[in-house]
């Protein structure tokens, strides 16, 4: 059962990060929302008290800021007094051939990516290992194409997470942690956006999915991670899932 249980998720203000909120407040799972932009984070413990009357609270917080996310983890204990469930989906993309690509732009984007995910799991390990807990990293089906061009730094960044979650479940297997990696499709802000710039190519990615569809940021990725978090997963640990409709070959 997760009901009373806590999670802290970053990017909850919107998109998957919010949809996973409301999946886990469903449960009766007890959510602490970190956004840079505090008030979308507001909206979604909004959500939640309206729809599931589960305590939820929004903090401040830029990932790639060590201090934020120590701010963070304090807040959340002190409001709720643990952790059991980390989910690391804050994300910063730098789109573009290698050659066109920034240092800064670079930087940015890994320290947004793998090193907040790093960081962030560091911070939790005290509370996570005190019961037994679930970290959830973000991940991406970008380095599994078979050309990655313009994704180069975007999946480069994301396979170093998955590597992170990886290292994760082997060390802390015996914390009773478990660590696993969602590598999602759903109709984000940053998905629709690209969609109205590159409709075209928007089209033609629909129909490599076999299901036809883009998934849902709360029906589909929510609910899957909810059951990954959830005591019948108990068993699952150091695992890449791609949950898209069939797209991804993960072999």
């Amino acid at each position: 059962m997760l009901k009373d249980k806590v999670a802290l998720i970053t990017g909850a203000g919107q998109g998957i990060g919010q949809g996973i909120a409301l999946a886990l407040a469903k449960r009766g799972v007890k959510v602490a929302a970190l956004g840079r932009t505090v008030a979308k984070c507001e909206d979604t413990c909004r959500l939640i008290a309206e729809q599931h009357g589960t305590e939820a609270i929004a903090l401040a917080c830029d990932v790639a800021v060590a201090e934020d996310l120590e701010r963070a983890v304090a807040a959340t204990i002190e409001r709720f007094g643990g952790i059991h469930i980390l989910v690391n989906n804050a994300v910063s993309t730098s789109p573009g051939p290698l050659l066109a690509q920034q240092h800064d732009q670079v930087l940015n984007a890994f320290m947004v990516g793998p090193i907040a995910t790093l960081r962030l799991m560091q911070l939790c390990h005290p509370y996570l290992s005190k019961e037994g807990g679930s970290i959830i990293n973000m991940a991406s089906t970008a380095a599994k194409r078979w050309d990655m061009s313009n994704y180069g730094v975007y999946a480069a960044e994301k396979d170093a997470i998955r590597a992170l979650t990886r290292a994760a479940a082997s060390e802390w297997g015996p914390a009773n942690i478990r660590a696993n990696c969602i590598l999602p499709h759903a109709k984000s802000p940053a998905l629709e956006k690209w969609t109205e710039r590159n409709p075209e190519e928007a089209a033609a990615f629909v129909r490599t999915i076999p299901l036809g569809r883009i998934g849902d940021c709360e029906a589909d990725i929510g609910e899957f991670v909810a059951v990954l978090c959830g005591p019948e997963s108990s068993y699952i640990s150091g695992q890449s899932i791609a949950v898209d409709g069939g797209q991804a070959y993960m072999g």
